[in-house]
């Protein structure tokens, strides 16, 4: 291939055949504007025998070193440009700042990368223009920025979008004149006038710009802004306009580009520019000016022991304060939790000094010291800290600084999985931090080290097949329905998505669908040529970079909307390639749980240390083999539970194997460790020499630790190479893997292995290493899981508070959380304004209910309640109204805390306070006024308080009172809509919820179960049928249950919320929990309807029996008497009405709500 040469380095002159170069691209980096991934770049400037190419992308270098070094491997020259927003009118910031100058309406500059000092420049550049004026929107250069900040750079002048072209098309060409010359002043002879020949370009408009360089000797340049691969892409790129609009492609009046936007070859732009050759040779030109190669480097990182001019004297201070710090920290682990039984003394510091030589060898020492200086931090700051998280867990040296707390020596943990001699790399250490105060150890890095030395790293989501999908199908005004059916089609799997392409190969109604309507091939067809582009930029969740120096002059940097802090542009992959060393801060909530429930039991004057628990406690490992898991961690699922209960695990080994067992694959093993366990089947012997290493997990290969050791006892391999080996077999790379086949088999023959055995050893070697699981992460999540049971197991109220609180928005979390409480004997004593604060409190054998977790009311406003209430609850409820702020506690709130039943406490009724809302927040109001006003105070002890008269109302009934109070919590709380059918589902023997479960469990398919609909949805199945998707609550739990065509057209209309059903069901037993369907549906009110026989109404004596007895139905068959309440000492006088009457629990309880009557009695 033909290459440039520099013309700077005076190398020589443009190669014959170089004619031109594109020097205007837009990668798919631009984001939801540009169509042309890097692949595709590449791959056509190789076929096209182009030399060299240029990104630009609009306003960023996302993809600059990514670009540069795979045009590096395709032989390509890269160059490095961004299209840049510019504000030329900066020398009012008012204006700017005011919005006079959108950015949307700025126009737009070229900057090419010449050399390393224009590299620097343009990175300080798009730094300010994200991050200089801390303004979250307004992403453009200056001009005055330019006067400092040009050299090293080469600008174009934008072409029709230009700051020049723009007012010279406008009329002002005065204007662009005065541009073009502010420009020249910042760039001299590395500035050129763009020009660009796009679909009917404006003749005039080209020659007036010309003219102009003419007369201010400037020289022209020949692009070609590229948006997307060919020309026949323009219909999608086209519709992925419309999508970054939020428009649809009919709309004549929307942005849009032409078909020419395409990367053309060489011989259409020398035949689009035949007439300006001088044009053309300038792109060569530019191209060879523009010497500079983004490379990747070696990792940065600051000085821990303080900046020095001597890297030498730096290494050995940081190698000797590490050993130092290590040793020391050994020596307090040691005497704090002792020795680990079976080894010595003399094993912990031989390990520890073996760690140490290899992290001094490989440089490594600072980045230790780094970690292990935040997380001291974090602890003594009182924040939690997890054990460990990752292979970080199998370093000595990490447990001797407090970075884990798991003892590798204890578990058999090995450090070459962590770090490996033999293969050179960045260690990684992955931290759980508690996640309500994660930020405030990012905090301190960030103060440490200089906040612009400390940002977070990027991210792209990109248009995977059903988002690019919808995305086009409402750009082209399809109908929902229609899309959704064919979203439907494609397989949903985020975790391996399948290409649009293979979708459409392996389901024929994908094929079917396009060929019938002809819209719905075009969808398809521009949906594939979409799907994968980036849609927008992120933040990563847990990734931190740390610099040496401020990162703008190592890395680009960003600013993402929802956060503070500064971010690169560069993603994970690349911001290291570029030397920068990622630390991953993650947020666990279970640490929280742990925290927050440490703390509850505080208050009892008990002080625990988890840390020092010991793990051997019996009342866990008992509660764990019972499967009674809600809110452990890892091991709350249904499936987990079965295999606790099956395992029976009695001491931290079980828990971490069933860590690392309980995954697809290696589950298959399960049933072979617990057979083992209990006796029940013999330990087979892979052979005598690993005996020991495979005796803790019942002879089943488990852990990749495994595998090394196997390698390592078996074959002779050192632990660095047996790593290698590992790595090689789970990515089954043949070559590979014939070599340490013949290196094993060698090895274990030298070793007196039969060489057919030692085969047959690798071969399960290499099956086990494809999903053998990281011991160190196994055993660190292990003891956060035994954490969790311990404290379940001996302190439930404080656990399950803690645990409530931290799922407060998760009301099925919750229902689980109060069931499992009701299990345990524990009362979850419903809201109330009274007792209840903003989270979860325990108390005696009981959890008092969180106002915050009430939907509609909002922290602010509990916060406010509780803060006035203090320690005086409130008197009534026109003190309730005098001491709150209505502004902070408004109708809304009210009337949520009302349906939650939290002002039952006066003795009102609910429906008394909801007819009542306008005089509760007038007497509010009207008490704030005189506070602010001071009227409170001066005639505050005059006459008698002002009282609160609620007007008249209607009564809720049991229905319709629970169904709001279900809407605010989530589930019924005070009692179950159910509990008054209660004698009938005897008499139809109807089976729990939870009766149920452990029937299916046992291998039941069909049951009759009572609920009550909660949530009703309607869908579309694949073959274009309906099917109902059914919420039902009973007193047990909640369940979901689907019904299709038939069966939903029958009972439709009895399948409203609210309404308590009996169902037939058939089910069955899936890895994610029950799966029922309906058969059969049986109105419980019907029902009752049909079997009572009788109902007697308690009234007072002065009750008007026939007002009364309106109310009644007489289209039914039961009996009704009104029992008239009689003074103290007479009799009571009972009436039978006339007639029959339609009786049923909901009838019983609508007529209690009526003025007048006491009681009613079903009978």
């Amino acid at each position: 291939m033909d290459k440039i040469v520099s013309a700077e380095a005076g190398e020589g002159t443009a190669v014959q055949g170089v004619r031109f170069v594109h020097l205007r691209v837009h990668s798919s980096y631009s984001l939801l504007e540009g169509a042309l991934p890097l692949k595709k770049i590449l791959k056509q400037t190789v076929e096209d025998h182009q030399p060299a190419i240029a990104i630009t992308d609009t306003n960023n270098l996302f993809g600059a070193l990514e670009f540069s070094q795979k045009s590096i491997g395709e032989g390509l020259q890269p160059i490095v440009g961004c299209q840049f927003s510019i504000d030329m009118e900066d020398d009012n910031d008012g204006d700017r700042k005011s919005g006079s100058h959108a950015v949307a309406k700025l126009p737009s500059i070229v900057l090419l990368v010449a050399n390393a000092q224009g590299y620097a420049n343009l990175m300080d550049l798009v730094g300010l223009a994200y991050l200089g004026d801390g303004e979250q929107g307004a992403v453009c250069l200056r001009k005055s920025w330019l006067e400092t900040r040009a050299d090293g750079l080469i600008a174009l002048t934008g072409g029709p979008g230009g700051p020049v072209d723009q007012p010279v098309l406008g009329g002002f060409e005065e204007k662009g004149r005065e541009r073009l010359e502010a420009l020249k002043v910042c760039f001299g002879d590395r500035l050129y006038v763009e020009i660009q020949r796009h679909g009917d370009f404006n003749v005039q408009q080209e020659r007036r710009m010309t003219s102009l360089a003419y007369e201010l000797d400037l020289p022209l340049v020949a692009t070609n802004e590229a948006f997307f691969p060919k020309r026949e892409d323009f219909e999608a790129h086209d519709a992925l306009m419309a999508v970054a609009h939020n428009a649809i492609v009919s709309d004549d009046r929307r942005f849009r580009l032409t078909p020419d936007h395409y990367l053309k070859s060489q011989e259409e732009m020398l035949a689009l520019f035949a007439d300006l050759p001088e044009a053309l040779e300038n792109t060569v030109e530019i191209a060879k000016r523009c010497s500079f190669i983004l490379h990747t480097r070696a990792p940065i990182l600051p000085r821990f022991t303080g900046a020095s001019d001597d890297p030498e004297q730096a290494e050995r201070a940081e190698a000797s304060e590490l050993r130092r710090q290590a040793i020391e920290g050994l020596e307090r682990r040691l005497s704090y939790v002792g020795l680990s039984e079976g080894h010595t003394h003399e094993d912990y510091v031989e390990r520890l000094d073996y760690e140490l030589g290899i992290i001094e060898k490989m440089k490594f020492p600072g980045y230790f010291l780094i970690v292990a200086d935040f997380i001291k931090w974090a602890k003594e700051h009182d924040i939690p800290v997890g054990p460990g998280r990752g292979s970080g867990a199998g370093s000595l040296v990490a447990y001797a600084l407090t970075i884990t707390d798991v003892d590798p020596l204890r578990f058999s943990l090995l450090f070459e999985r962590f770090l490996n001699p033999e293969r050179v790399s960045m260690p990684d250490f992955d931290i759980d931090f508690c996640q309500d105060r994660r930020e405030e150890v990012i905090h301190y890095v960030q103060k440490k080290y200089g906040r612009s030395q400390v940002a977070q790293i990027i991210t792209f989501g990109s248009l995977q097949a059903r988002a690019a999908l919808r995305d086009v199908g409402r750009v082209l005004e399809m109908p929902y329905g229609q899309v959704d059916r064919i979203c439907k089609l494609v397989p949903n799997n985020p975790a391996s998505p399948v290409p649009l392409h293979k979708a459409v190969e392996d389901e024929p109604k994908l094929r079917e669908a396009a060929e019938e309507e002809p819209i719905v091939g075009q969808l398809l067809e521009i949906a594939q040529k979409i799907e994968g582009l980036y849609r927008h930029a992120s933040t990563h969740a847990a990734g931190i970079v740390i610099g040496d120096r401020p990162l703008s002059q190592l890395v680009p940097m960003y600013r993402d909307p929802r956060s503070d802090m500064p971010v690169t542009q560069f993603n994970m992959k690349w911001v290291e390639q570029a030397g920068l060393v990622k630390f991953d801060f993650l947020g666990l909530k279970t640490l929280t749980v742990l925290k927050t429930a440490v703390n509850f039991i505080a208050r009892q004057g008990v002080e625990i240390d988890l840390s020092a628990v010991p793990l051997d406690d019996q009342a866990s490992f008992e509660m764990l083999a019972r499967g009674e898991t809600v809110g452990v961690f890892q091991v709350e699922s249904a499936g987990m539970r079965k295999a606790l209960i099956g395992m029976m695990p009695d001491r931290i080994e079980d828990l971490i194997a069933l860590v690392a067992l309980y995954r697809p694959g290696p589950m298959e093993n399960i049933p072979v460790y617990n057979a083992r366990k209990h006796g029940e089947e013999e330990v087979e012997s892979i052979h005598p020499l690993i005996d020991n290493i495979l005796a803790e997990t019942q002879g089943v290969i488990i852990y990749q630790e495994q595998v090394m050791q196997v390698a390592q006892v078996l074959a002779g391999y050192s632990l660095g190479e047996a790593d290698l080996l590992r790595r090689a077999m789970g990515k089954k790379i043949k070559e590979q893997m014939d070599l340490q086949r013949v290196r094993f088999v060698e090895g274990a023959v030298e070793r007196g292995v039969g060489k057919k055995r030692a085969d047959e050893i690798f071969d399960l070697l290499a099956k086990f290493a494809n999903y053998g699981f990281n011991k160190s992460h196994a055993a660190a999540y292990a003891i956060v899981s035994y954490h969790t049971a311990y404290l379940k197991a001996h302190y439930p109220v404080e656990f399950l508070a803690a645990s409530m609180t931290l799922d407060m928005a998760n009301t099925e979390k919750l229902n689980d959380f109060r069931h499992d409480a009701r299990r345990l004997g524990i009362e979850v004593v419903a809201p109330s304004i009274q007792t209840s604060f903003r989270h979860f409190e325990p108390g005696d054998k009981c959890i008092y209910y969180a106002l915050a977790a009430i939907k509609g009311v909002g922290d602010a406003a509990v916060e406010h309640i509780v803060e006035v209430r203090g320690d005086k609850p409130f008197d009534n409820l026109e003190d309730f109204c005098q001491r709150i702020d209505p502004k902070q506690v408004n109708r809304r709130v009210i009337e949520s805390l009302v349906c939650a039943g939290a002002f039952d406490c006066f003795g009102k009724d609910r429906a008394a306070l909801l007819a009542g809302m306008d005089r509760i927040i007038g007497f509010a109001q009207r008490t704030q006024d005189d506070r602010v006003s001071g009227q409170g105070d001066i005639f505050g002890n005059i006459g008698e308080p002002e009282k609160l008269i609620l007007p008249e109302f209607t009564p809720l009934t049991d229905s319709e009172r629970l169904m709001r109070e279900y809407q605010m919590l989530g589930f019924y709380q005070t009692a179950h809509p159910l509990d008054a059918y209660s004698d009938l589902l005897k008499k139809m023997r109807v089976q729990s919820f939870s009766e149920f479960s452990l029937s299916v469990k046992n291998g039941a398919s069909r049951g009759r179960l009572a609920g009550t609909v909660v949530g009703k949805q309607e869908r579309k199945t694949k073959t274009g049928n309906r099917m109902g998707i059914i919420n039902l609550s009973d007193g047990t739990g909640q369940y979901e249950a689907v019904l299709f065509s038939e069966a939903l057209y029958q009972y439709r209309d009895i399948l409203e919320p609210g309404t308590s059903v009996v169902v037939t069901v058939s089910a069955d037993m899936r890895p994610e929990g029950i799966s029922m369907r309906i058969e059969t549906v049986q109105s419980l009110e019907e029902e009752a309807v049909r079997q009572q026989k009788a109902m007697r109404i308690f009234v007072r004596p002065d009750s008007p029996l026939a007002s009364l007895a309106a109310h009644l139905n007489d289209n039914g068959d039961g009996l009704v008497s009104f029992v008239v309440i009689q003074l103290e000492g007479v009799r009571e006088v009972e009436v039978e009405l006339p007639g029959t009457y339609r009786l049923s629990p909901e009838i019983a309880s609508a007529m209690r709500s009526v003025p007048g009557v006491v009681d009613v009695e079903l009978v």
